[in-house]
């Protein structure tokens, strides 16, 4: 399954954004393939096209290196200024879809709330670089980078982000249709999920504010530069 979303009692407004330039696609939830494999085989480029109305998480792919040079592990970069606050992007790096999400102050000031309803809050037994694993789970508080496949069985989570949305606890984040697994916006999974332990999150770097680097790691980074 793949991630989706629609804005609801938060206020934002209904509808679609669809923009296409060079090397991006803006899609809506309705244009993402339920299939992990089709998602892989996915879009083209086009020149501008703006739609009439936003949902609340557009998608933004972007698709560099090549295909063949990400499938043999080299990094990819992502351009952060891309997105709004609240919108989340899809990129791909090693075959896999990574989520960048630009957290807005709501969404990081609802994570302390519900740590008792986690099973790995302090990510302990989760897998993320050190940088990462701390209660934002990120480098820069603003942008959470996550791999985004379901660590119980394999399948896409799709965005939730909307508070209440699954439920008067429910502080958004992401589910997965296949078993009901549920993460907040740390990536981290809720007791009860089929999944045992939280999003994994992939090395990465941010370069001055927008720069994203997908498969280069922030420590390794700042040896090679002498910092």
């Amino acid at each position: 399954m793949r991630a989706g979303g629609a804005r609801g009692k938060s206020g934002y407004q209904s509808g679609v954004l669809q923009l296409t330039v060079q090397n991006v696609v803006v899609t809506s939830d309705d244009d993402v393939d339920s299939s992990r494999r089709k998602f892989l085989t996915t879009a083209t480029t086009a020149t501008g096209a703006l739609g009439a109305a936003f949902v609340l998480v557009p998608f933004i792919s972007s698709w560099k290196p090549s295909e063949r040079a990400r499938a043999l592990g080299a990094p990819t970069e992502f351009d952060l200024s891309k997105l709004e606050p609240g919108q989340m992007a899809t990129v791909i790096w090693r075959k896999q879809q990574i989520y960048v999400i630009h957290r807005t102050p709501e969404m990081l000031k609802l994570l302390p709330d519900h740590n008792g309803n986690l099973k790995d809050p302090e990510s302990k037994d989760s897998e993320q670089p050190d940088y990462a694993k701390n209660d934002i789970r990120a480098l820069n508080p603003n942008y959470l980078v996550l791999i985004g496949i379901c660590t119980h069985l394999g399948c896409l989570p799709k965005q939730r982000f909307t508070p209440g949305e699954l439920g008067a606890d429910w502080p958004g984040g992401f589910f997965c249709p296949c078993h009901g697994s549920r993460f907040d916006l740390a990536g981290r999974v809720f007791n009860g999920s089929p999944a045992s332990v939280n999003l994994r999150i992939p090395p990465y770097t941010i370069e001055g504010d927008t720069k994203l680097t997908i498969g280069v790691d922030a420590h390794d980074n700042k040896k090679g530069s002498g910092a």
